[in-house]
C-alpha cells in the first residue's frame, strides 16, 4: 500500500509538473504570437507589471504592449485554457460514471441545450436590458440547465437512473434540441446566421477578464468535487453491484457528479460556443500515460485539457490569418480521428 501510494504521487508530481510547466511554456507563446510579435519574455513582464502593480516603465515594457497583452491576449489565451481545463473535466467525470469510453460532456445534451439557448438570445435579443453583453451566455447556461433536467427526467424510472438510460435519454434530448436549432437557423436573418454559425462552432474572439472570472469558480468547484468523490468513480468503473457492495450510495453519488460535471460544461460553453472532442480525446490520452485512477487522471487532464484548448486556439487565428477559424473546427480534425480509432477499439464492448 504504502509503496503504491509513493508511486502514485510520484507519477503525480512527474506528469503534473512537466505538464504545469508545458502550460505557462503555452500560455507565455500564444499571447506572444499575433499581428504585432511581442516576445514571451516581454509577455512576462507585462503580467509581472500589472500583478505587482508597478509602473510599466520600472520593467521597460511599453504601454502599447501592455495594452495588447494585458487587455486583448492574455484574457483570450486563459479563457481557452480554463473552458478546456472544464471540458476534460466533465469528459473525465462522465467517461467514469457511464462506463463508456465513447462518452464527453456532450453525450446528454447540454452542448444541444446551449446552443438553442444562445441562438435564441441571438435571434430574439431578449433580456438584453436584464443581461447586457451577458445576455447570450446567461441563455445558453438556462438552455443547458433545462437539457439535464429533462435527460435526468427521462431517465428515472422506478429503480433509479441506470447508465444505458442517460445515454439513451441524451440521445433524445440532443436530437430534440438539434431540430429546434435547425429550425431556429432556418428562420434567421442573414445578418444575423454568420455569428450564429460562428458560435456553435466555438470562439473566444472579444472574449474579456469577466468571461475567465466566470469559468474560474465552477472549474475549481467542480475538480473539488471530483478529487473528493475519486474514490467513489473509482470504485463505480468496477459496475454498479460491486460499488454499492463497497459501501457507494450508487444513486445519489451519480446524479450528484452528473449535474456537477454538466453545470462545468455548461458554463464553459456559455462563454465560449460549442467546441467538441476536448472531453473525449485528452482523458483517454491521459489514461494511457499514468492510468486510470481518478485521483490522478481528473488534476492531469485538467492540465492537459487547458494546454490543449490554448493550442487550438492558437491554431484558429494563425492558420488563416488575418482571417479566424472557429476553434472547434480544429478541435474536430483532432478529435474526430481520435474518436474513429477509440469506436473501432472499443466496438466490441459497444455491441
Amino acid at each position: 500500500m504504502t509503496n503504491q501510494l509513493s508511486m502514485r504521487r510520484k507519477r503525480l508530481l512527474f506528469w503534473g509538473g512537466g505538464l504545469f510547466l508545458c502550460l505557462l511554456f503555452s500560455v507565455s507563446t500564444a499571447v506572444s504570437l499575433g499581428s504585432a510579435d511581442i516576445d514571451p519574455w516581454t509577455v512576462w513582464k507585462v503580467i509581472i507589471t500589472r500583478l505587482m502593480g508597478v509602473s510599466p516603465q520600472v520593467t521597460g515594457v511599453d504601454e502599447a504592449s501592455v495594452a495588447i497583452v494585458w487587455q486583448l491576449r492574455l484574457p483570450r489565451v486563459l479563457l481557452a485554457a480554463v473552458v478546456g481545463a472544464s471540458l476534460a473535466l466533465a469528459g473525465v467525470i462522465f467517461q467514469g460514471l457511464l462506463k463508456n469510453p465513447l462518452a464527453d460532456p456532450y453525450i446528454l445534451g447540454v452542448s444541444s441545450g446551449s446552443a438553442v439557448g444562445a441562438v435564441l438570445a441571438i435571434l430574439t435579443g431578449w433580456g438584453i436590458s436584464w443581461f447586457g453583453k451577458w445576455t447570450v451566455p446567461a441563455f445558453a447556461f438556462i438552455g443547458a440547465c433545462l437539457a439535464l433536467f429533462l435527460v435526468v427526467r427521462l431517465a428515472r424510472t422506478d429503480a433509479g437512473v441506470r447508465t444505458e438510460s442517460l445515454i439513451l435519454s441524451g440521445v433524445v434530448v440532443n436530437a430534440f434540441f438539434g431540430a429546434v436549432l435547425t429550425f431556429a437557423i432556418s428562420i434567421s436573418r442573414e445578418d444575423l446566421l454568420q455569428r450564429i454559425q460562428f458560435w456553435l462552432m466555438g470562439s473566444f474572439t472579444l472574449r474579456e477578464w469577466d468571461h475567465v472570472w466566470i469559468v474560474i469558480p465552477f472549474l475549481c468547484i467542480g475538480l473539488t468535487v471530483g478529487l473528493l468523490m475519486s474514490r467513489e468513480l473509482n470504485l463505480l468503473t468496477l459496475g454498479d453491484r460491486p460499488a454499492y457492495h463497497l459501501g457507494v450510495s450508487v444513486l445519489h453519488i451519480r446524479l450528484f457528479l452528473l449535474i456537477t460535471a454538466s453545470l462545468v460544461t455548461a458554463v464553459a460553453v456559455s462563454v465560449s460556443g460549442t467546441i467538441g472532442f476536448v472531453g473525449l480525446v485528452i482523458p483517454h490520452v491521459i489514461r494511457l500515460l499514468t492510468g486510470a485512477d481518478h485521483r490522478t487522471l481528473l488534476p492531469l487532464s485538467v492540465l492537459a485539457g487547458a494546454v490543449f484548448l490554448v493550442w487550438g486556439d492558437c491554431l484558429a487565428r494563425s492558420l488563416l490569418n488575418p482571417a479566424e477559424l472557429p476553434v472547434g473546427a480544429v478541435t474536430a480534425f483532432a478529435g474526430a480521428p481520435f474518436f474513429g480509432y477509440i469506436l473501432r477499439k472499443h466496438r466490441h464492448k459497444l455491441n
